[in-house]
């Protein structure tokens, strides 16, 4: 077998290869995160793997150290609500009945998570304004 010809079929193997850990890399990040519900109906599947669940902060739940580096409390979905314990520094505006992104590992007892994101999609919605408010162009004469 002629060099040219290895050299051709280490290039395949090598381009294969790295396409394969670009697309396995690539799988576990085209969801950017899960809802409490889609995670608590396929538990099976995803205890001891690494998510990123979306929920709402229950009301009463939340508890956070003092030094503001652990918090635990009811990541709460639709339907279902998992314990969520976050061993990190935890964002100031973390309060009840907010919406938050949780990353870390999936457990039976619920997620151990390494990272706490708040989602405050009220602060960036643009405010409506009623034309009734605004009237009509004055007529300058």
């Amino acid at each position: 077998m002629s060099s040219g010809i290895k050299l051709l079929i280490g290039a395949a193997l090598a381009g294969g290869a790295i396409g394969y850990l670009a697309y396995a890399g690539a799988a576990n990040s085209w969801q950017y995160y899960l809802s409490v519900d889609e995670a608590a109906n396929d538990t099976s599947r995803l205890i001891g793997e690494h998510v990123r669940l979306s929920g709402r902060v229950a009301a009463g739940s939340l508890k956070i150290g003092s030094d503001r580096r652990d918090a635990t409390f009811e990541l709460q979905g639709e339907q279902h609500s998992i314990l969520a314990t976050c061993r990190c520094l935890v964002p100031d505006n973390l309060a009840d009945n907010i919406e938050v992104v949780v990353e870390g590992t999936l457990q039976s007892s619920g997620i151990d998570g390494n990272k706490v994101i708040t989602r405050c999609a009220s602060k960036y919605q643009a405010k409506a304004t009623s034309t009734a408010q605004l009237g009509p162009p004055s007529k300058r004469g």
